[in-house]
């Protein structure tokens, strides 16, 4: 099965309805993120038909649960969930934001490569950043602690907004710990074609 044809296979079993242009585009930001994974090691995943299953259709699988015309991924890396997103969602505007220079200079070219217009890179820690407006969603697929993920970047989600942890086993311990001032929404298992892996997508709400 080629790359075209297992990114199509999956983007039906998740029910999504994506151009033929943005599924183009898809399969060039993996080449993209392969070519420069030789030297900059981007990504743990070295082989272009799992990073089509496990950051591609990891990412859209988020998709149909979300919606936000302003958006922040936070500790992007190689673009993820951010970039994904974008190409899904052409009318919203996303902000890449990572500390790391050598993944800022990669997401950076990905914008232009892929053109993404929709699409702003931010080199700075999360902590520290003063974007000028807060945004409708916060997500972050790089998270480690649902606590320590809403302490750094939780202010930066608008009082209405929604912040959005990508996690894998379903996270008990962390959602029993999480600090005041935002509600547990709900966590959404997800189901990613070509993964076996337990995917899950913990939402939250700010509360001021």
């Amino acid at each position: 099965m080629s790359l075209a044809e297992k990114l199509a296979q999956g983007i039906a079993e998740l029910g999504l309805d994506v151009p033929a242009a943005a599924q183009c585009k898809l399969l060039d930001y993996v080449a993209l993120i392969a070519k420069w994974n030789r030297i900059h090691n981007l990504t743990a995943v070295r082989e272009s038909a799992k990073m089509v299953s496990d950051h591609l259709l990891d990412c859209l699988a988020v998709v149909p649960h979300l919606e936000a015309r302003r958006i922040l991924d936070v500790g992007s890396g190689a673009g993820l969930p951010g970039i994904p997103l974008a190409l899904m969602w052409p009318q919203a505007s996303v902000t890449l934001l990572d500390s790391n220079h050598k993944k800022a200079v990669f997401l950076r070219q990905a914008m232009i490569e892929l053109e993404l217009k929709n699409t702003d890179v931010v080199c700075k820690r999360v902590e520290t950043w003063q974007p000028q407006r807060e945004f409708e969603l916060v997500i972050s697929r790089a998270v480690s602690d649902l606590t320590e993920f809403l302490n750094l970047a939780g202010r930066l989600c608008a009082a209405d907004g929604t912040v959005a942890a990508m996690k894998g086993l379903y996270p008990h311990e962390e959602l029993a710990q999480l600090p005041g001032g935002f509600n547990l929404r709900g966590v959404v298992p997800l189901k990613v074609p070509g993964m076996r892996a337990q995917r899950h997508l913990v939402l939250l709400n700010p509360v001021r």
